[in-house]
């Protein structure tokens, strides 16, 4: 005699896919805030270099020249992939901001990766050991990631620092920013070390 196969009501299927799903939110959220969201500055008191990623015009590059002229760091370097109408860029590059001298690097590949890159090659031609790099709250574990990865041939050390400002976004939004992250560190990771 055949056993007949039992199958889940679709209510039951429905309801079981809509807590998955809840339940995969909440703890993207959670993880988010724990510890995308608190990831702490590394403590600095010198540099000979700020670097500044890529991003928003959220007032990274003011801040870094900030930071550069309080840790007397000679140099900020701009990632600039926006091309040459950007305003902030125009404002900015190649000039000199006080006792601090600001030059603007195009990353290739327009990525983290191309940053790190720009800023071992940077480094070793300036002979700079101790360089801080600027970039978003939720974006500093992956550029840890991806500078250890990128950026150790000159021998310099690296500190990370957020942008101070806050992140008011809804879940939807932040849950994009956690798989985004996420999704470029699985990418980084599967890339390897830079010159490989």
């Amino acid at each position: 005699m055949a056993r007949r196969h039992r199958t889940l009501p679709r209510s039951r299927v429905i309801a079981a896919v809509v807590v998955t799903v809840v339940v995969l939110v909440a703890a993207v959220g959670a993880y988010g805030t724990f510890v995308l969201m608190r990831t702490p500055n590394d403590p600095v008191k010198k540099a000979d270099a700020v670097v500044v990623l890529g991003g928003e015009h959220d007032g990274r590059e003011d801040f870094g020249v900030k930071l550069a002229t309080k840790l007397h760091a000679s140099t900020v370097v701009l990632s600039n992939p926006y091309g040459p109408k950007d305003k902030v860029m125009k404002r900015l590059c190649d000039t000199t901001q006080g006792d601090v001298r600001v030059i603007c690097e195009k990353p290739e590949p327009s990525t983290t990766r191309g940053e790190a890159m720009f800023t071992d090659r940077l480094a070793g031609e300036h002979h700079w050991r101790r360089i801080v790099v600027i970039s978003w709250r939720y974006h500093l574990i992956r550029a840890r990631f991806i500078f250890d990865q990128c950026a150790a041939g000159s021998g310099a050390s690296f500190a990370f620092v957020a942008v101070p400002r806050r992140y008011p976004q809804t879940v939807a939004q932040f849950s994009y920013i956690f798989a985004y992250q996420v999704g470029g560190t699985l990418k980084a990771l599967i890339q390897g070390e830079c010159g490989r």
